[in-house]
């Protein structure tokens, strides 16, 4: 006797060729079962049950969230979908495009934005969180046509290439050079117990860039920026 996935009995007869008895009833049931299903979702009590179990899926999702944000020094009122990032936010509804979107997972730097003059990736933070606070951009940096001690640097040092990264490099500088101003020490401070400004040594800014990254590889150009902004900054 061959084997069989379930047991044989001899009146288990072929209905049509091919399909067994117990297996076409089977299939009758399931199929006898669809249609049942399917006209009580047609019928008004279907549509009502329907509708109950719609109306309890949360929609929390999708409701806006007042948020009021300065940035570069202007005031917006805003309704957000509260799952919008800072960064999606700051380019797609406030034009501000200097703001680069590169890994968007928070491992390259490029969307780096100041929100109280601390520095953070905006591609990981939730506008809504930051209702309330004080926003500073590249586009921000400048004053008129005057440019900031460190997008002046830049240029001079050449301190970019494509330029993609640039915009992240430059604003996470200027908050870094301010965490020095404050005493802030990292890992490669020689001393961490000195009290006051950390001498700001090439490892110094290797060490606290290190979370900018460029891809075409200017970091000679970078650091000699961010060495010259930082005399003419302790200078002023």
């Amino acid at each position: 006797m061959e084997d069989r996935p379930e047991p044989y009995s001899a009146t288990d007869e072929a209905i049509v060729p091919g399909v067994k008895r117990r297996e076409f009833l089977k299939r009758s049931a399931l199929l006898g079962g669809g249609l049942m299903l399917g006209q009580r979702l047609l019928s008004d009590g279907g549509k009502s049950v329907v509708d109950q179990a719609l109306a309890a899926v949360p929609q929390t999702a999708s409701e806006k969230v007042a948020v009021r944000l300065r940035v570069n020094g202007s005031n917006y009122g805003l309704r957000l979908d509260p799952r919008v990032s800072l960064l999606d936010l700051l380019r797609e509804q406030l034009d501000l495009t200097g703001t680069k979107k590169g890994c968007n997972h928070g491992q390259c730097g490029a969307c780096t934005v100041m929100v109280n003059g601390r520095r953070i990736n905006s591609c990981l933070a939730l506008a809504v969180i930051h209702d309330g606070s004080e926003i500073t951009t590249v586009e921000g940096l400048a004053k008129g046509d005057e440019l900031h001690p460190l997008q002046a640097s830049f240029i001079r040092h050449e301190g970019f290439q494509c330029g993609y990264c640039t915009s992240g490099q430059i604003c996470s500088a200027v908050a870094m050079l301010r965490e020095v101003e404050q005493g802030t020490v990292s890992h490669v401070t020689s001393d961490v117990r000195r009290q006051g400004v950390v001498e700001l040594t090439d490892d110094e800014i290797r060490e606290r860039m290190s979370g900018n990254i460029c891809r075409c590889g200017a970091y000679p150009g970078i650091v000699a920026a961010v060495r010259e902004a930082s005399g003419k900054a302790r200078g002023a």
